[in-house]
């Protein structure tokens, strides 16, 4: 069953951010993640919990591999590049 990492960024350096996104997504791609969208326009429709900033969804073949993508030591050092420049929630969800 799919698997999706979701998360809300607010970019707070968009140059250093950048190196981030081009970074990650090979790494996200060799654990098999597609990214569905990136920072693409939304409708926020109801907002009573929480108010998205920047919305990225990437599907993995299953939760093993989205979790094996995100605490993988060749993606460690990019996170810190994210966790730098940006504000983020992320979650991982399973798809139905």
């Amino acid at each position: 069953m799919s698997a999706y990492v979701i998360v809300d960024t607010k970019i707070n350096d968009p140059e250093a951010y950048e190196i981030y996104k081009a970074q990650a997504k090979p790494i996200a791609e060799k654990f098999g993640g597609i990214y569905r969208t990136r920072g693409g326009n939304m409708d926020v429709l109801e907002a009573d919990l929480w108010t998205p900033t920047r919305i990225v969804v990437v599907e993995f073949p299953d939760m093993q591999a989205a979790r094996d993508f995100a605490n993988s030591d060749e993606y460690a050092p990019v996170k810190a590049i994210r966790h730098a420049n940006a504000d983020c929630t992320l979650i991982i969800v399973d798809g139905v």
